[in-house]
């Protein structure tokens, strides 16, 4: 672990995955024995898309529409050796996925995330990108979800399922 380096004036508001609000959220119905993990894990705070054969396992990388929304359980673990942190949930550990929910999400995209404008997810990664609606992202698909507060390009902004302000 390396010394550290730096000291923030005020906590940080959040980390990617985290719940943005106490409004109703729902999770994704899972397939018998539940939810986990596909092969190389899963990282939160990022979209996950579910196994079409037995929906019992999650991958961040797929196509089309999203299945919902990794939340951030605490399940991620430490597994590189001198590693400092990690988000990525292990294959096979259990995942909770949401497809409705204001969650925290880091804004992976080209340009600074602005209130209202569309969420588009990964197809490779998962991760969260904002742009206006109608937007052509190389390597990324259109949600339903919306942008519900600013952020430069790498930091953590406000994500939501609902559409109304």
């Amino acid at each position: 672990m390396s010394f550290q380096t730096q000291v923030n004036a005020t906590p940080a508001p959040a980390v990617a995955g985290d719940f943005a609000s106490t409004n109703p959220r729902a999770s994704v119905l899972a397939g018998p024995g539940g939810l986990v993990a596909a092969a190389g894990g899963v990282t939160v705070g990022c979209f996950a898309w579910l196994d079409t054969t037995s929906y019992t396992t999650a991958a961040n990388a797929g196509s089309g529409q999203p299945d919902g929304f990794v939340r951030n359980s605490r399940a991620g673990l430490i597994t590189a050796y001198g590693a400092e942190a990690s988000l990525v949930i292990p294959a096979g550990f259990p995942v909770e996925l949401f497809n409705e929910g204001d969650f925290w999400a880091r804004n992976a995209g080209t340009a600074a995330a602005v209130p209202g404008q569309k969420v588009f997810a990964g197809t490779g990664t998962g991760q969260v990108a904002c742009a206006a609606t109608g937007t052509a992202l190389a390597g990324f698909v259109e949600t339903t979800w919306v942008c519900r507060s600013a952020g430069a390009v790498g930091e953590l902004v406000k994500i939501s399922s609902r559409a109304q302000a």
